[in-house]
């Protein structure tokens, strides 16, 4: 095809697409409710439940709790990456 037919191709395309998209925006508008979808619920907790919020408090982790630990990925500390 030429770079003319793929851009009309294009433009029609999208214009099916917007003009669908307004036909489920009708159709989600006549809905009971007034378009609000239903809250499901999934696995006892419903979508308008929130999880309790934890707070990360600012001050430094111990350094001892990393004496020990490798680098992901750079290998043992004090030895070089092969």
């Amino acid at each position: 095809m030429s770079q003319q037919a793929d851009l009309d191709t294009l433009r029609n395309r999208l214009d099916e697409l917007a003009q669908r998209v307004g036909e489920l925006e009708r159709t989600v508008g006549r809905l009971p409710g007034g378009g609000e979808l239903p809250v499901r619920e999934a696995a006892g907790k419903t979508r308008q439940e929130r999880p309790e919020l934890v707070t990360i408090p600012d001050t430094p982790y111990n350094t001892a709790l990393w004496t020990d630990s490798d680098d992901e990925g750079l290998g043992v500390r004090d030895r070089h990456a092969p």
